[in-house]
C-alpha cells in the first residue's frame, strides 16, 4: 500500500511538473503572438505587453523550468534565439507604430541594436578563448604555484555569465523598445541601446586583455615541466586517490584526517577539476590531473602507495602505473552487497577494519584472495565516545534517538533503504514517546536514484516538524533556559563566528580555478588542525544551545555524523557502514529489516546486525527497544555489541592509526622491492645489449665483404 500510493504521488508530482512546462511554453509562445498582432494591427499597447509578457516567460523558464530551458536548446531554440526573435518583432512593432523610420526618426535604434548582438557574440568568442588560454593541465591547492603564474581571472559577467549578460542586456533593451513603443519617442530605446552598446564593447575590449602576454599562464608544455619538479621536490610517499560526483566528496573528506597523520609526506591525487574545493579543511597538498596521459607522470616521481576509498571509471587509469602499489580503503563497510565489489580484486591490497570483512571478502568469492586482505581498523572513528558507564535507571528528561538511514543505492537490491517502506513508521513511533527527542539525519543522496525515497524522506521532516510545532506550544511558557540559555545562543555565534572565519573563502565569486590556486598557496602550519578544533567547539556550542525537548532534522556538513553519534543514546539505521561505525561507542543500536527475511536469517545474512534490535518495516518494536535502552537490566545485548566491536572493528591495541601507518609502510616497501627488481633486470639488459651490437656490426661487415667479392667475381667472368 505504501508503495503503491508513493506511485501516486510521483506521478501526481510528474504531471504537475509537466503541466508547468507547458504552461511557460504557452506564455513564451503568447507573448510572440502578442507582438505579431501588435505588429500587424499597429497596437501599442499589445507590442508592449507581448514584450512583457515574453521577456517574463523567458525569466521563469531561466530560473525554474530548466528542464524546458534545456529541451528548447536542443531544438536550436536557445535563450539568444527567443530574444533575438523577441528585438526583431520589436523592432517591426516600432516600425509599424511610425516610431522607428530607416534613415529618419529612430534610425539610430537598428544599428545600435545590431551592434549589441555583435558585441554579445564577440564577447563570447573572446571569452571562449580566455577560457581556454587559462585553463591549465593540473589544478592545485595547498602549493605555491607561482611557477603556473597564476592570476586574477577577468569579471565573470564578461567570462563565464553570458545568459545573464544576454538577459540584463535584453531586459534593459526590451523595456526601453516598450517605452518608446508607448510613447512615441524613439530617443528612449535608442539611448539605453547605445548604452548597453558601449558597456559590452568596453567589456569586450578589458577581456581581451587576458590574451596579451602579460596575463598569460603557463602554457602545457610549462606546466607539465613545473608539474615534474614540483613533484621532484616534495618527494610525496603516499597518496589519496579520488574521482567522483558532486555528492561523492564526503567519501575522501572522512579520509582526511588519516592521511594527514601519517609518516612521510602524503599527497591528495584528484581527476575532477570541481572537486579541488569540494575537499574539506587540510594542510595536504592537493593535486588534480584531468588528463590521463599527465596522470602518467606520477610514474617518475616517488609516490610509491596510493589509496583509494571509492572505485570509479578512472581509477582504472591510475592502476596503469606500474611503480605504484594500490589499496583499496573504501569510505565504510557494511554487510550490503556493494561492500564486496568485484572491482576490488583490481587492487594489490584490500584494507579492511576487522575480521568480519575478511570473512564477507571470502564468502562473497569475487576473486580477491585472502593473503591480500590486511587488517587496519578504522583510524577515522577517533572522535566517537564510548558510551557512559551505567548503573542505574536512564536519568536524563528525553532520550536521544538518532534515525539515520542509507541511500537507495545504485542497485535494486531490496532493503537498501528504510525511508521508502519503514521510515515513516519508525519516526511516528518514536515521535509518539513524550521522552524521545528524534535526530533525523538522511543519507546526503536519499532520492537521487529512486525520487520516492525523497518524497517519503520529505514527509519525514514534515512529521518531525508538526511534532516540534506541538511541543513548542507545551514548552511555550518555559523559555529555553532563561538565561542560561541566551548564553549558549551567543556561544553558538560565537564559535560560528569563529569557525565561519577559519572556513570563509577568500575569492570572489566569480574567481576561476586558476585565480583560486593564486590565492590558495601551501597553507599556514596548523590550519587544518585549527579547523578541526573549531568544528568542535561549534559542535558542541550547537548542541548546547538547543532546547533538550526539540527534534532535530540534521542535514549539511555540520553537525558530523560521529557528532550526532556522541549526542545520540540510540541509533536507529539501516545495514549500512553507519552501524559499523557507530559500535566503536558500544551504545544500543537498531537495524531496520525491510529486505523480507525473516529475524534469523537477517541476522545470518548481516553479520553487523547480530548485537542489534531488528525492528520491522510497521516499527513495531520500538517501545521494546526504548525500554531496554532506559533500563540497564533490560539490555541484554551489551555483551554482544562487545564482541562484535572486536570482530567489526579489530583489537584496540595497537591503535587502528598505528596499524594504518604499517599498512602504508609495508605495502610501499614492496613497491621499492618490485623497482629494484625491474631496475635488476634493466641493468642486466644493458649489460647485455653492447655485445648484441658488436655482433651486429660484426654481421654486417660480413654482408657487406661477400657482395662486394660476389660483385667482383660477377665483374671479371663477364657477367
Amino acid at each position: 500500500m505504501v508503495k503503491s500510493a508513493d506511485e501516486g504521488r510521483f506521478g501526481a508530482r510528474s504531471a504537475r511538473r509537466t503541466a508547468e512546462s507547458c504552461a511557460a511554453l504557452a506564455l513564451l509562445a503568447a507573448g510572440y503572438v502578442l507582438q505579431v498582432l501588435g505588429a500587424l494591427g499597429k497596437s501599442a499597447s499589445l507590442v508592449i505587453a507581448g514584450a512583457v509578457l515574453g521577456v517574463l516567460a523567458d525569466i521563469l523558464v531561466l530560473r525554474r523550468e530548466r528542464a524546458l530551458a534545456r529541451r528548447l536548446a536542443r531544438a536550436q531554440c536557445t535563450a539568444a534565439v527567443r530574444q533575438m526573435v523577441r528585438d526583431a518583432l520589436l523592432l517591426g512593432g516600432l516600425a509599424g507604430l511610425d516610431v522607428l523610420r530607416p534613415g529618419g526618426r529612430g534610425g539610430l535604434l537598428l544599428p545600435a541594436v545590431l551592434a549589441c548582438w555583435v558585441l554579445h557574440f564577440l564577447c563570447q568568442a573572446v571569452a571562449g578563448a580566455v577560457r581556454t588560454r587559462r585553463r591549465l593541465p593540473v589544478v592545485t591547492r595547498n602549493i605555491d604555484a607561482s611557477g603556473l603564474r597564476p592570476s586574477a581571472g577577468p569579471p565573470g559577467l564578461f567570462v563565464r555569465r553570458g545568459p545573464l549578460r544576454l538577459a540584463v542586456v535584453g531586459v534593459l533593451v526590451t523595456a526601453a523598445m516598450a517605452v518608446s513603443a508607448g510613447t512615441g519617442e524613439p530617443l528612449w530605446a535608442e539611448s539605453v541601446a547605445v548604452c548597453c552598446g558601449a558597456v559590452l564593447l568596453a567589456g569586450t575590449a578589458y577581456l581581451a586583455t587576458w590574451l596579451l602576454p602579460g596575463k598569460r599562464v603557463a602554457s602545457e608544455e610549462e606546466a607539465l615541466a613545473w608539474l615534474e619538479g614540483w613533484l621532484a621536490g616534495y618527494r610525496p610517499t603516499v597518496g589519496l586517490y579520488f574521482s567522483g560526483g558532486n555528492a561523492s566528496a564526503y567519501q575522501a573528506n572522512m579520509w582526511l584526517t588519516t592521511l594527514s597523520e601519517l609518516d612521510g609526506r602524503p599527497l591528495i591525487v584528484l581527476r575532477e577539476r570541481f572537486m579541488v574545493q569540494k575537499i574539506e579543511a587540510t594542510d595536504v597538498p592537493i593535486l588534480c590531473v584531468p588528463k590521463v596521459a599527465h596522470l602518467m607522470r606520477l610514474e617518475h616521481s616517488t609516490l610509491k602507495v596510493l589509496l583509494h576509498p571509492a572505485n570509479s571509471g578512472k581509477t582504472s587509469q591510475v592502476l596503469r602505473i606500474p611503480t605504484l602499489k594500490h589499496a583499496f580503503i573504501n569510505h565504510g563497510e557494511s554487510d550490503k552487497l556493494s561492500s564486496c565489489n568485484p572491482y576490488a580484486k583490481a587492487y594489490d591490497q584490500v584494507w579492511v577494519a576487522g575480521e568480519a570483512a575478511r570473512e564477507r571478502y571470502a564468502q562473497a568469492d569475487i576473486g580477491v584472495e585472502d593473503k591480500d586482505v590486511v587488517e587496519v581498523g578504522r583510524p577515522q572513528l577517533a572522535p566517537i565516545e564510548p558510551a557512559p558507564a551505567r548503573e542505574g535507571a536512564y536519568r536524563r528528561a528525553y532520550l536521544t534517538v538518532l534515525y539515520a538511514p542509507t541511500w537507495e543505492g545504485w542497485t535494486d537490491d531490496p532493503g537498501n533503504t528504510s525511508v521508502l517502506l519503514a521510515g515513516e513508521a519508525i519516526v511516528s513511533a518514536l515521535l509518539a514517546d513524550p521522552g524521545v527527542r528524534l535526530l533525523y539525519k538522511p543519507h546526503p543522496m536519499t532520492g537521487s536514484v529512486d525520487p520516492r525515497a525523497g518524497a517519503a524522506d520529505r514527509r519525514i521532516r514534515a512529521l518531525i516538524a508538526h511534532a516540534d510545532a506541538e511541543r513548542a506550544r507545551e514548552h511555550a511558557r518555559e523559555p529555553h533556559g532563561g538565561r542560561a540559555g541566551r548564553e549558549a545562543v551567543a556561544a553558538l555565534d560565537e564559535a560560528t563566528r569563529r569557525l565561519d572565519e577559519l572556513t570563509r573563502s577568500a575569492f570572489r565569486p566569480d574567481a576561476d580555478e586558476v585565480e583560486r590556486m593564486l590565492r590558495q598557496p601551501a597553507p599556514e602550519p596548523g590550519r587544518a588542525l585549527a579547523v578541526a578544533e573549531a568544528t568542535r567547539a561549534w559542535e558542541a556550542a550547537f548542541w548546547a544551545s538547543l532546547p533538550a525537548w526539540e527534534h532535530q532534522v540534521v542535514t549539511g556538513g555540520r553537525p558530523t555524523i560521529f557528532s550526532c553519534f556522541n549526542e545520540a543514546d540510540l541509533l536507529v539505521s539501516d545495514v549500512s557502514s553507519v552501524v559499523s561505525d557507530y559500535l566503536s561507542s558500544e551504545k544500543p543500536y537498531a537495524v531496520v529489516n525491510t529486505g523480507g527475511l525473516d529475524e534469523e536469517g537477517f541476522r545470518t545474512a548481516n553479520p553487523t546486525v547480530r548485537a542489534a534490535t531488528i525492528l520491522g518495516p510497521d516499527g513495531a518494536g520500538v517501545p521494546e527497544l526504548l525500554a531496554a535502552v532506559r533500563l540497564p537490566e533490560e539490555d541484554r545485548l551489551a555483551p554482544a555489541r562487545a564482541a562484535l566491536k572486536v570482530r567489526l572493528l579489530g583489537p584496540a591495541e595497537p591503535p587502528s592509526l598505528v596499524r594504518f601507518n604499517r599498512a602504508v609502510h609495508a605495502l610501499a616497501a614492496e613497491a621499492e622491492a618490485r623497482e629494484e627488481r625491474a631496475q635488476r633486470v634493466a641493468e642486466r639488459a644493458a649489460e647485455l645489449r653492447p655485445v648484441d651490437a658488436d655482433a651486429e656490426v660484426e654481421t654486417e661487415r660480413e654482408l657487406t665483404r661477400s657482395q662486394a667479392l660476389v660483385e667482383e667475381l660477377g665483374d671479371s667472368e663477364g657477367f
